[in-house]
């Protein structure tokens, strides 16, 4: 395994904003809590192969609506996540992380009420062509009732279908997902889902330890590409949070430990 980490000098090119970003540190001030985190925001944004991923998993998408196959006389329906899925919110990791500041919810509603998250390579086609089927898109994002007028006023920036409060569906009591999931279901036939999160695809991965997510994921084997479309993201989710058995109240340095413990080297 190459040594990613240990950087003398960090230099990223926030593609949004075509400026360069030099950040100079020592040698001890290194960690994959936070040189981690910008590593993985410069593959968002500059590596080729992570639009390569978007777009064979929104093609993916495509093909399967193609074939899909109707089981109801309800409206159709694709039921999607937001962030990493929709629209790219690498910059705030940058931003966060070049501070040497973990995720901080008003440092959040900063960034999300700018409104100028970019959006992932193939998504805006791929909903546009699925609304051009007659289908109806629901948002189904964990941010938060704040952030309900800039979340849809940067879905209409890219003039996305059904940009509009009755098809956002914000986090309330629970970042679960299934309770707005089965509310959509009530009285609409749900095609797939999309998501960069296991959870947004089922209840069978909330609060799942690692061995129960990979153990799910392999049970749930002929829905990935089909049913579940899943988009890249390294840099942050409940693959993250299931190392760390959920608790976000540990410091930098208590999950920093917990990475490197898991890791394998030889």
């Amino acid at each position: 395994m190459k040594k990613m980490f240990p950087f003398v000098c960090v230099l990223l090119t926030l593609s949004c904003h075509h400026s360069q970003i030099i950040v100079h540190e020592s040698p001890n001030q290194h960690s994959m809590v936070f040189d981690g985190k910008v590593f993985t925001a410069l593959y968002q944004q500059r590596a080729a192969e992570y639009k390569a991923l978007c777009l064979q998993a929104f093609n993916s998408a495509a093909n399967s609506l193609n074939q899909y196959q109707s089981k109801t006389s309800f409206p159709k329906v694709i039921i999607t996540d937001i962030d990493e899925t929709i629209l790219d919110n690498s910059p705030f990791a940058v931003h966060q992380n070049l501070l040497k500041k973990e995720y901080d919810s008003n440092a959040w509603y900063e960034w999300s009420s700018k409104v100028i998250a970019d959006t992932v390579p193939g998504a805006p086609a791929f909903l546009k062509y699925a609304a051009s089927k007659g289908i109806e898109i629901f948002y189904v994002t964990n941010r938060e009732e704040r952030e309900r007028n800039c979340t849809i006023a940067n879905l209409k920036k890219y003039n996305l279908p059904n940009a509009d409060s009755s098809h956002l569906l914000l986090k309330s009591t629970t970042s679960s997902k299934e309770a707005r999931r089965m509310l959509i279901a009530n009285n609409h036939e749900i095609m797939m889902f999309l998501g960069d999160n296991l959870g947004d695809f089922s209840k069978i991965f909330d609060k799942k330890n690692p061995n129960e997510r990979e153990a799910n994921v392999n049970a749930s084997l002929a829905d990935w590409g089909s049913k579940f479309i899943v988009l890249p993201n390294p840099n942050y989710g409940d693959w993250e949070g299931s190392l760390l058995n959920y608790n976000y109240k540990l410091t930098a340095a208590q999950k920093d430990s917990i990475y490197k413990s898991v890791l394998k080297s030889y």
